[in-house]
């Protein structure tokens, strides 16, 4: 490499001053001069080959322009087929099982008589009662009669009105008397009724919660009775799909055990509050005409058409575009003019298993980085490539 002049006036110098000096002085001058001089050419020979480094090329990021949905694809959500009503069957008063007339999966009518208790104290009560009416009706005669004969002789004056008076209230008392032993009669006799467990509506046993001999309280359930008639579909929905739902829309249910069989749902009922657990809306749905090999129990598919929101421009991208903006949904943007990279939050309708419907925050034709969005930063230049296997990100 050669050098310009200056680059060897350092050296030069320092040999011609050492030479005009005695030999031991310029052996020590000597020793003086070669460190500086050693330092100052290395110096000069850096300056010499220092070149400026080259610029990095653009990244290449995977990264497509952003198509508005024309219409808003629909999703669907895992669900069971469920008896629009279903209740339990309990006895209305306590006491011991003596007998079950109706198994799990059993068919019932209205009135049909399901499950059985020990009647005998419920017979004993009723017949107390009973007794104690009839004993309230034979006074009740008694002062009726005796109210009789002191009206006849209160006319006649042949007694004081006092005497006509608690006569009045004698019978009064006697009349309250014999209608409270009526109701108590009237609800002995119900009691033991309810020692009786009837099904008061049609419709399937799906639940067996008491068995033969066991002692149960009021109330506590022996049956779970689905009613027949309407069949619902049920689903639970995240919170990000709630905004698009609303009851009448309509929908397609699939049910497993039936491939091939498409039915139509009406939504009818939205939960009003999340699940605490899961932070999931249960959702119904009304199937509008089943078929008689629908079952309860079988699971569904629910597939929303969203017809409801057709007037809201979306953006359906893969789920692997989305990054986040502190706690806010965000992507990256790459700029049309720079090619450097934005991040940009968006507010995110709803997600899926392999993409992610935006509802704002992009604009039709800006691109977006598909994959690959945890490794770059903002202000980074790049170049935009296309998927290798478009496929990969298919929603």
């Amino acid at each position: 490499m050669n050098c310009p002049g200056p680059c060897a006036l350092p050296v030069a110098h320092g040999r011609a001053a050492a030479a005009a000096l005695p030999l031991s002085s310029s052996r020590r001058w000597t020793r003086r001069l070669a460190l500086p001089a050693a330092l100052a050419l290395a110096v000069a020979l850096s300056g010499c080959g220092r070149k400026e480094a080259p610029a990095p090329a653009p990244r290449p990021v995977v990264a497509m322009p952003a198509k508005a949905d024309e219409r808003l694809p629909a999703w669907t959500l895992p669900g069971e087929v469920q008896a629009r009503y279903s209740t339990p069957l309990s006895f209305r008063v306590g006491g011991k099982i003596i007998e079950r007339q109706v198994r799990l999966g059993d068919s019932v009518t209205p009135g049909q008589i399901v499950a059985k208790l020990d009647p005998a104290d419920a017979t004993k009560n009723a017949a107390a009662a009973k007794a104690q009416l009839s004993a309230a009706q034979h006074q009740l005669d008694y002062a009726r009669q005796q109210l009789d004969r002191d009206r006849a002789q209160s006319r006649e004056n042949l007694i004081a009105a006092t005497q006509l008076e608690q006569t009045r209230n004698a019978y009064a008392s006697a009349l309250a008397q014999r209608d409270q032993a009526a109701q108590q009669a009237a609800l002995s006799a119900d009691q033991l009724k309810y020692t009786t467990l009837q099904a008061d509506h049609a419709g399937v046993i799906t639940a067996e919660q008491a068995d033969t001999g066991q002692n149960v309280a009021a109330g506590t359930p022996v049956y779970q009775l689905a009613w027949s008639g309407d069949i619902d579909a049920i689903c639970d929905v995240p919170e990000s799909v709630l905004a698009g739902l609303a009851v009448g829309q309509r929908a397609d249910v699939t049910l497993g055990p039936l491939p091939g069989k498409t039915f139509s749902a009406v939504l009818r009922e939205i939960a009003p509050a999340a699940d605490p657990q899961s932070r999931t809306y249960r959702v119904k749905l009304t199937l509008e005409s089943p078929s008689p090999d629908v079952r309860l129990g079988m699971t569904a598919n629910i597939s929303f058409d969203n017809r409801s929101l057709n007037n809201q421009t979306t953006y359906t991208v893969p789920a692997t575009a989305l990054f986040h903006d502190g706690k806010a949904p965000a992507v990256w943007v790459v700029k049309p003019q720079e090619d450097t990279l934005e991040l940009r939050r968006v507010q995110v309708l709803r997600y899926d298993a392999r993409s992610v419907t935006l509802s704002g925050g992009v604009q039709a034709g800006e691109r977006l980085v598909w994959q690959g969005v945890h490794t770059v930063s903002a202000g980074e230049k790049v170049r935009a490539v296309p998927p290798l296997h478009a496929e990969d990100f298919a929603s």
